[in-house]
């Protein structure tokens, strides 16, 4: 399986996914301002990964303070800049306070233990993302016939987390399984995540792909090919309302109409419980460029008005069921995420930009377990 970041010798190796899939280049993050640009560039992307991304960005802004004041003083500026740059995935967030609270932990005890203790939290971070993909994997599995055809979106897969993947996992899971199983992938407009990212992943573990067009998906449904659509998700409201990759609230739609069940997998740090609903989550909106010159070749007549947001928001009434690692959410989805709430991440910001908040010296928080701002 493809592993897109890792940790060496005081630097972060990672996998640049936007040379796929015409080329496999690794690049060497050595200090936190590359790291904050491979995630801002895309070159690491999926929510999980990006957390991931996150806590050794925080270990390679500290990796050089020679005291504990400096060490202080790096971390807040790390956090500050890797903060800034993707506002809708939770995981993010989730990441950097884990963080400093593991720095917190050894506050007065010096810069070489604070240091030796982020490394081996963000290491921590790394090894569990790893097995709730396989989690997820096994809980999502179950849902699926013996003979399946699944469409899924974006990519979820390997690429995007520490492990085999959210959406993907419970795809490499099932075909473990031994069955049968055949995948549908939207390209996904603007950037082609389906089609440079998930179609390669999936052909490279040797699963039985078709790429397709994303207006082509109704369609597909119509004809009676997709038994099940499997996403992930960036960020998941109290009430089940989740923000995913562009084209995610058509697809729900579309499945709801064919009377396709809809199922979103997704590791329990994409949850954001001090959030109502979907309208409170921040949409990352990005450059009209990815649009209207895609890849470097000029697609639109010049000075066209562009809208380009990278996420949109699916109501949880389109959902079937949300899979975690804990297991299956089943609607209605309050019981079950009441249970899984214990740990879960929890903004400040409510949904705010990341701009609104950033300035504040507290910049993560966290809801301790059971209690719960909007009545789960």
């Amino acid at each position: 399986m493809v592993e897109p970041l890792k940790w060496e010798d005081g630097a972060v190796r990672i996998l640049d996914q936007t040379e796929l899939p015409g080329r496999v280049v690794y690049r060497t993050c050595r200090d936190v301002g590359s790291m904050a640009e491979a995630i801002s560039s895309l070159r690491i992307r999926g929510a999980p990964l990006i957390g991931i991304a996150a806590a050794y960005g925080v270990v390679l802004g500290v990796w050089g303070a020679e005291d504990e004041g400096e060490l202080w003083r790096r971390l807040e500026a790390a956090s500050e800049r890797i903060a800034s740059t993707r506002p809708t995935a939770v995981n993010l967030f989730w990441a950097l306070e884990r963080m400093r609270r593991a720095a917190e932990a050894h506050r007065g005890e010096g810069s070489d233990v604070i240091r030796e203790a982020l490394l081996h939290e963000a290491s921590e971070i790394h090894r569990e993302d790893r097995d709730r993909c396989r989690a997820i994997g096994k809980h999502g599995a179950e849902l699926l016939p013996e003979r399946t055809s699944v469409l899924t979106h974006c990519n979820a897969g390997a690429l995007a987390t520490g492990g085999i993947g959210t959406a993907l996992a419970v795809l490499y899971v099932a075909w473990e399984r031994s069955k049968e199983v055949r995948v549908f992938v939207d390209e996904t407009r603007p950037l082609l995540q389906g089609a440079r990212l998930t179609a390669w992943e999936l052909q490279q573990a040797g699963m039985d792909v078709t790429l397709i067009c994303d207006d082509m998906a109704g369609w597909v449904m119509s004809r009676g090919w997709v038994d099940a659509v499997v996403v992930g998700a960036d960020r998941i409201a109290a009430n089940g309302d989740f923000a995913n990759k562009i084209g995610t609230y058509s697809l729900a739609v579309l499945a709801r109409h064919h009377r396709v069940p809809f199922y979103v997998a997704a590791p329990l740090s994409t949850w954001d419980f001090s959030i109502t609903d979907g309208s409170q989550i921040p949409i990352e909106e990005r450059g009209p460029e990815e649009v209207t010159q895609g890849f470097g070749r000029n697609t639109a007549p010049e000075g066209v008005r562009v809208y380009n947001p990278a996420f949109d928001v699916t109501p949880a009434e389109l959902v079937t069921a949300f899979i975690s690692e804990k297991g299956v959410a089943l609607p209605p989805f309050g019981e079950h995420f009441r249970r899984w709430s214990c740990g879960a991440y929890t903004s400040p910001n409510r949904g705010r930009s990341v701009r609104k908040y950033r300035t504040k010296r507290k910049l993560f928080g966290t809801q301790r377990c059971g209690l719960s701002r909007n009545g789960l």
